[in-house]
C-alpha cells in the first residue's frame, strides 16, 4: 500500500499545504490537510489515515506533542517536517515516536521516497516474523535468533556489544534511531561522553560489514541525530529482543 494511501498533512503554512496537496494527489494519494495540532488530533480520532506528514512548528500545540498524544493510542506512521538544522527538535520528535523526518525546504522526490519507505514498513507489521535480516544487496545476513552475522557467505565475528548494536538497529530497520535511544538501550547510558564510544562501535561494525566503510550504505549516519539501518527485505514491525 503506497500511492493509494490516505495522508493527513498538518502544517500552518498555506503554501506548504497547497504544494503538498498538489504533489501527493499527482502521485495518487488521497490528502486531507489541517493547519494546527488540535485539528490534526480531531481528524486522526475520527477518520482513517495511513500516514501523517506533521510540521513541528504549529500555532497551538507543537508537532512533538501531537506525535506524543497520537502514540498513546496509535502506531500510525508519522513523518515530521523540520526547519533545516533544528536537530534538537528532530530528536524530540523521533523520541516522541515519529518514524522519519524531512527538512524544509524539501524536494518532492525525497519526500515521496520517505513516504514509500514508512508505508512499506507499516505493511510489514502484518507479515510473519522474519528473524533473519538481509542488507547490502544480499551480501550481509543478520540472524537475530542465532546471533550470527555473515558477509558474502562468511561468518563475521562481532563482539557482544557490536552484535547487540547491530541487532537493535535491525529490529528498527529503516527508522532513524537517535543516539540517546541507542545509548540507553544498548550501552545502558545516556551520558554525552558515551557518544564517542558509540561512534567507535559503529566504525568497527562498518569495517566488518560494509563494502566500503568510508561510504557506508548499510549503517547510515543521520548527522547530529543518530543512525539508520538500510535493509533489503522487510522485518515484521519492531522484532522482539
Amino acid at each position: 500500500m503506497t500511492s493509494s494511501a490516505r495522508v493527513l498533512v498538518v502544517d500552518d503554512e498555506p503554501q506548504i499545504r497547497r504544494a503538498l496537496r498538489l504533489v501527493l494527489r499527482a502521485n495518487g494519494y488521497t490528502v486531507l490537510d489541517v493547519s494546527n495540532g488540535e485539528a490534526a488530533l480531531d481528524a486522526l480520532a475520527t477518520q482513517p489515515f495511513e500516514l501523517v506528514i506533521l510540521d513541528l512548528v504549529l500555532p497551538d500545540i507543537d508537532g512533538v506533542e501531537v506525535c506524543r498524544r497520537l502514540r498513546e493510542w496509535s502506531r500510525l506512521p508519522v513523518i515530521v517536517l523540520s526547519v533545516h538544522g533544528d536537530e534538537q527538535a528532530k530528536i524530540g520528535a523521533l523520541n516522541a515516536g515519529s518514524d522519519d523526518y524531512v527538512t524544509k525546504p524539501f524536494s518532492a522526490p525525497e519526500l515521496l521516497a520517505r513516504m514509500g519507505s514508512v508505508l512499506r514498513r507499516a505493511s510489514w507489521e502484518a507479515a510473519p516474523d522474519q528473524p533473519t535480516v538481509s542488507a547490502g544487496d544480499g551480501a550481509v545476513s543478520i540472524d537475530l535468533a542465532r546471533r550470527l552475522v555473515s558477509r558474502c557467505g562468511q561468518e563475521v565475528h562481532l563482539t557482544p556489544i557490536e552484535f547487540d548494536l547491530l541487532a537493535f538497529l535491525a529490529r528498527h530497520a529503516g527508522r532513524v534511531i537517535t543516539h540517546g535511544n541507542i545509548l540507553s538501550s544498548v550501552l545502558g547510558s545516556r551520558q554525552e561522553s558515551a557518544t564517542g564510544t558509540l561512534r567507535v562501535h559503529v566504525a568497527s561494525l562498518r569495517k566488518k560489514i560494509e563494502a566500503d566503510p568510508a561510504r557506508p550504505q548499510i549503517i547510515v549516519t543521520e548527522p547530529g541525530i543518530g543512525y539508520r539501518l538500510r535493509v533489503d527485505q522487510p522485518v515484521a514491525g519492531d522484532l522482539p529482543a
